[in-house]
């Protein structure tokens, strides 16, 4: 495997370690699960908006999605505050134990590292920022300036224009099957981080590279 020249990492749950957000709903009186719909409802939203031509903003999608689950909820707080605390634990969460283990195993292979993020620069800038890896990427990018979310193909190939070079010499590492399947029809080359353990689904493009955890990605690479 020829090692690629540029790694673009996907940054909510493949860096970042969403569990500490079930805590969040707890706090206010809602069931912890109801964390895992909150994301995946503000991803649906996101997406449905990007096929009709919106670029939206990932927190406003965010605060939306949380105000519609706890409003049916017998919550501690007032509804607003609610969403407040929800809110305010996104911008508070840690790297997966791995992680910064394994951006030093990739850095030192002499790959260039990059985020691209459906997100806000500004989530990612903190959560690398506060965990003192932040001087490990040479970009963080957005799709605020792609102008269109994850998997849409101006996506990918925005942070590949953007870092100069070819999608085939440049690698996406995420976590998400949809994420990986778009990039590999961008012609971008794929490595999934299966920190989960769930078979991948048959109907999205095969990873070229399955790894358990960054630090089994830069062994795969090395």
């Amino acid at each position: 495997m020829t090692r690629p020249q540029l790694l673009v990492f996907d940054v909510n749950e493949t860096l970042s370690d969403l569990a500490p957000m079930a805590q969040r709903f707890t706090d206010i009186g809602a069931p912890g699960e109801l964390a895992k719909a909150w994301f995946a409802s503000t991803l649906r939203d996101g997406f449905a908006l990007s096929v009709v031509g919106v670029n939206p903003e990932f927190a406003g999608l965010a605060r939306d999605a949380a105000r519609t689950l706890l409003a049916a909820q017998s919550l501690t707080l007032d509804l607003d505050a609610a969403v407040d605390h929800v809110m305010a634990g996104f911008t508070e969460l840690r790297p997966h134990p791995d992680v910064a283990e394994g951006l030093a195993a990739l850095a030192d292979l002499g790959i260039r590292l990059v985020t691209l993020s459906n997100g806000a620069t500004g989530v990612a800038e903190k959560l690398l920022t506060d965990a003192g890896l932040r001087d490990r990427f040479e970009r963080l990018l957005s799709v605020v300036d792609a102008p269109a979310w994850k998997p849409a193909e101006l996506a990918y190939r925005y942070a590949v224009s953007t870092c100069g070079v070819e999608a085939g010499d440049a690698m996406l590492v995420a976590v998400h099957p949809w994420d990986l399947d778009g990039a590999a029809r961008a012609g971008l080359r794929t490595a999934w981080v299966d920190r989960g353990g769930a078979p991948y689904p048959r109907s999205f493009t095969e990873p070229e590279v399955r790894a358990a955890d960054l630090v089994d990605l830069a062994r795969q690479l090395t």
